[in-house]
């Protein structure tokens, strides 16, 4: 399965520095600090752009602690790392306003690693300390996912292995091993990512 909507993100919005009459002095100012970029970062800024500019390097570290608690809590699922979306500040500086981590979704071999990686796929989703309703879908579809196996795994008799546990009525309609193949390609074959957003 591969979920792509954009979580919640805020974007601040900013408008240039206010146009003051064109003069030599001041067109003179304005390329200094246009050329100066980050050495100048705060140099020149109206108490407007300097809030925006706060604001925007908050979000950037919300947005970046978000998305290593999704790739920390989700190591050894995570098929790539943490990509962001940015928006550039009245500074000229670039700020992270949204993220995604992608993991890999698809069921284990057996119903216990499906279990246990369904497991893990939920405690990663829900790791930020403020999940997004990106994560709460991922976190809920993981809950499906380990319901599904369960019922495989309790569908088995006690103390078998479950390769040999068909009855004659499980062995018409291809059994527990049977369905649980079925559920599998077909968590396969729709796709085994997500994408985690901020």
């Amino acid at each position: 399965m591969s979920v792509s909507a954009l979580g919640s993100a805020t974007a601040f919005a900013y408008s240039p520095r206010s146009a003051s009459p064109a003069s030599a002095a001041g067109t003179a100012e304005r390329g200094a600090v246009a050329g100066r970029g980050a050495a100048g970062a705060g140099a020149g800024l109206s108490e407007a752009d300097l809030k925006i500019v706060s604001e925007l390097k908050a979000r950037d570290r919300v947005v970046r602690t978000h998305e290593m608690a999704h790739m920390a809590a989700g190591a050894g699922i995570v098929t790539r790392g943490a990509s962001y979306s940015y928006q550039t500040g009245p500074d000229g500086q670039r700020y992270a306003v949204g993220g995604e981590v992608g993991i890999s979704t698809s069921p284990g071999r057996t119903p216990e690693e499906t279990l246990a990686k369904a497991d893990q796929i939920r405690a990663a989703a829900l790791a930020p300390a403020d999940p997004s309703a990106q994560d709460l879908r991922v976190a809920a579809k993981a809950a499906q996912m380990a319901a599904e196996a369960r019922l495989e795994i309790s569908t088995r008799e006690p103390g078998g292995n479950g390769a040999n546990d068909e009855t004659p009525a499980d062995s018409a309609t291809g059994g527990p091993a049977a369905s649980y193949a079925v559920i599998a390609n077909a968590s396969t074959a729709s796709g085994s990512r997500v994408d985690i957003y901020a």
